[in-house]
Parts: structure tokens; C-alpha cells; sequence
């Protein structure tokens, strides 16, 4: 439970209701004591309600990081990180095992990109029959709630932004590093109201900017002040999972919103926001597939047919964006002509994790401990595999990249 207590220091929200009406909205105050004795329920610092009629959003969140958005993560976390917690015992004592019996891996569900193609097609079951593996698609909030679940033994695969990972890291989440993503940092953007006076991330400053802590939002966000000469301590940080924030700015409560897709699409769709800046020279990564070591060690026959069954996804979204849209209309409630909007500026490929990855992500993982919002250094390394250990699952098609 480190890492979820981890996660209460940076008021990332398990279980907040996203029934309320806005009211006195403030601004969250980071602290640097990490770990606290709280239980896993947040009570955030931002005093909200939501308004019981209002329209949600239902969607995946897939980071931006793998094509379209940043974690592994949907609109609506179906898994919630209470019950994480509660079966994590049990998916501990019952952790996949080289056994005759069925056994079950749980990966990070999208209804987004390649993910949701693979799940949508059956095309992973079907493969993993073979090996007497069943698939189980879990739904997360955005990529640190991903994390805390694989932290706490409840989730196998997840997909994450570059960020994600290092606070993972910090808080002693032993994962594993097993692929990047292609990226071009259009998937993340900075949105402001339709009548806004804000004109560059200069104008931030002492204004209110939502975004979900420790994810690609907040590292672009760092990176537009910095190129502004501004710090983070210069905004009104208010940190909300991309639903809560999705209402808050409907109702005018916040100034800035930094997120993904599909809700970028949706607001200037709606007509109440306005794109001043996407994420293309502020993103220095792509997103980031992570597993927990164990798993990795038992099952890379799993990991390596998980890889090559993405990469078919990837081909196949690629090269059919019009039944791709088709085929995700359903579960996103979002109109075809609207998701090849949001499906075009998507990248596809998987990369393996080289040098110069492990290099750029020990980077950013400085970048965070310079703002104090680590409570010690990151050694990146510390989540990647031996050269003999990826050669066991990375495909030859992306081994060759």
C-alpha cells in the first residue's frame, strides 16, 4: 500500500464522486511528506460539487502516451481503487504461476487506439488460449491509478505516459519498463475558455490549472512555464482526474485545463474551450507499457504475445482509420466523423527500451526531483530488464527498431 499512500501526498483522487456542483474551488498545495497513515479514500483540498444533470464523458484515456492519450486510462475507472486494494491480497495469493490451470492476465482496458482494437477483436484471447491464459480488461482514471493497482498486485500490463513511472518508481512500485510508444505531442492540449483573454502560458500566472498530477498534463504543463519563465508555483495547481476536471471546466471553474483526448475534441466540439497550445516540443517521450518485475520473470511467453498481437493492432489502426472509428463509436458514444478528427492525430508504433530512452526518462525523472516533487532521486535503471531478459519477449519487429 506504499504507493497509494504515495499517491494521497499528490491528491491523486481513487474514488471521487463526479456528482457535485463546483463551489469554492481552491488550489491544491504539494507538500514533499510522502507517506501518511491516511486510508486509501482522498479528501482533496478542492471543495466541489457536480451538478446531478450534468453530461459525462465517456471515454478512455489512453496517454498520449500510446497514440491518442497518456495511461492507460478510460473516463470512467470501472475498477476502482478500493476494490484494487481489497482483492490485491487475494491476487497476490493467487499470482499467475506456471501451472496446468487457467490463469488470468489482467491488462489496462482503452476504448481509445490500439488497445481497444486488440480487446474489441478478441485477437489477444484468442492467442493466449494457446498458453491456458484468460484476459481480463480493468479501466483506470488515468495512468497513476494504473500504477497503484499494479503496485498493489491487481493489474499485469498497464499504459502509461513517460511521468507515470517515475513516481511509481519513487513510492517503490518494483516495476518494469517493457515498451515505448511513438509519439508527436499532439494528443495533449492546453485548453482555456471560448472568450478567454489568455494568449500563451505567460498569461498563466496566478491563474487556475487543472490537470492530473504526476501524468503527461502536469510534465507539459512544467515544460510551457519553463518556457515562459515561469515555475509551477506561479499557477493555482488544481489537481483532477480528467472527468472532474471535464465538469469543473464546463462550469467555468477553472481558467486552464490540460488534458488529452478525447475530451480536447469534445470541448472545442461543445463549443465551451478553445486549443492554445498542444503538447508538440513540450512532450520528450512517448508513453511507456509496464509490467511488475515478477511478472516479467514468470511470463515473457505472455508479454511477448501481448507485444506482438499490439503491434497487429497498431497495423491495422493505421491502415483503416475509418472502421477503426467505426468500431470504438459504441463504447465511447462519440460520433464517427468526431473520432477520425481525434484518430488523425494519432502515432502509431511500439519502440524497444534503448539507451537513449532509459537517458531521456532519467532526464525528466531529474526534472520532477528538481521540483521537489519526488522525495528522493530516481535512478530510472532500476526499472529495466537485463539485454537476455527483453531479448525473451520483445518481437523481432520491434527489436529491428
Amino acid at each position: 500500500m506504499a504507493f497509494s499512500k504515495y499517491l494521497q501526498q499528490f491528491h491523486i483522487s481513487i474514488n471521487k464522486p463526479t456528482k457535485a456542483k463546483i463551489e469554492n474551488l481552491k488550489p491544491f498545495v504539494p507538500t514533499v511528506n510522502l507517506i501518511s497513515n491516511k486510508s486509501l479514500t482522498i479528501k482533496t483540498k478542492a471543495k466541489y460539487k457536480i451538478k446531478h444533470n450534468y453530461l459525462s464523458l465517456l471515454v478512455a484515456a489512453f496517454s498520449l502516451t500510446i497514440p491518442i492519450s497518456i495511461v492507460g486510462c478510460s473516463q470512467q475507472n470501472k475498477t476502482t481503487q478500493n476494490q484494487a486494494s481489497a482483492i490485491s491480497t487475494d491476487a497476490q495469493n493467487q499470482s499467475v504461476s506456471n501451472t496446468p490451470q487457467k490463469q488470468e492476465v489482467r491488462i489496462v482496458s482503452s476504448k481509445l487506439g490500439s488497445l481497444a482494437v486488440m480487446r474489441k477483436q478478441g485477437t489477444l484471447e484468442k492467442s493466449l488460449a494457446a498458453k491456458n491464459f484468460t484476459v481480463k480488461w480493468l479501466e483506470f482514471a488515468a495512468g497513476p491509478q494504473a500504477l497503484e493497482a499494479l503496485n498493489a498486485g491487481s493489474l499485469d500490463i498497464a499504459a502509461t505516459a513517460e511521468s507515470p513511472p517515475i513516481f511509481a518508481q519513487a513510492a517503490g512500485t518494483p516495476l518494469v519498463y517493457v515498451v515505448t510508444t511513438a509519439f508527436n505531442g499532439k494528443g495533449v492540449s492546453f485548453l482555456v475558455p471560448k472568450n478567454s483573454p489568455i494568449k500563451s502560458a505567460a498569461d498563466f500566472k496566478g491563474k487556475k490549472v487543472s490537470f492530473q498530477k504526476a501524468s503527461i498534463a502536469h510534465y507539459v504543463l512544467l515544460k510551457a512555464l519553463q518556457k515562459d519563465q515561469l515555475k509551477l508555483t506561479d499557477v493555482q495547481s488544481i489537481f483532477l482526474p480528467p472527468p472532474d476536471a471535464n465538469v469543473a471546466f464546463s462550469q467555468g471553474g477553472l481558467d486552464v485545463w490540460v488534458t488529452w483526448e478525447p475530451y480536447i475534441t469534445r470541448a472545442v466540439q461543445k463549443n465551451i474551450g478553445r486549443v492554445l497550445i498542444d503538447g508538440q516540443g513540450l512532450q520528450d517521450l512517448g508513453g511507456f507499457y509496464s509490467t511488475s518485475r515478477k511478472f516479467a520473470k514468470e511470463h515473457p511467453e505472455v508479454l511477448k504475445i501481448f507485444l506482438e498481437e499490439l503491434t497487429k493492432a497498431d497495423e491495422w489502426s493505421k491502415k483503416n482509420p475509418d472502421k477503426l472509428a467505426e468500431l470504438v463509436s459504441p463504447d465511447v458514444g462519440i460520433d464517427i466523423p468526431t473520432l477520425k478528427k481525434i484518430q488523425a492525430k494519432s502515432v502509431y508504433g511500439l519502440l524497444p527500451i534503448t539507451e537513449e530512452v532509459i537517458n531521456k526518462q532519467q532526464q525528466i525523472a531529474d526534472l520532477w526531483y528538481s521540483q521537489g516533487l519526488l522525495p528522493k532521486k530516481v535512478n530510472v535503471r532500476d526499472g529495466v530488464l537485463t539485454p537476455e531478459e527483453y531479448a525473451a519477449f520483445i518481437p523481432e519487429s520491434i527489436k529491428s527498431k
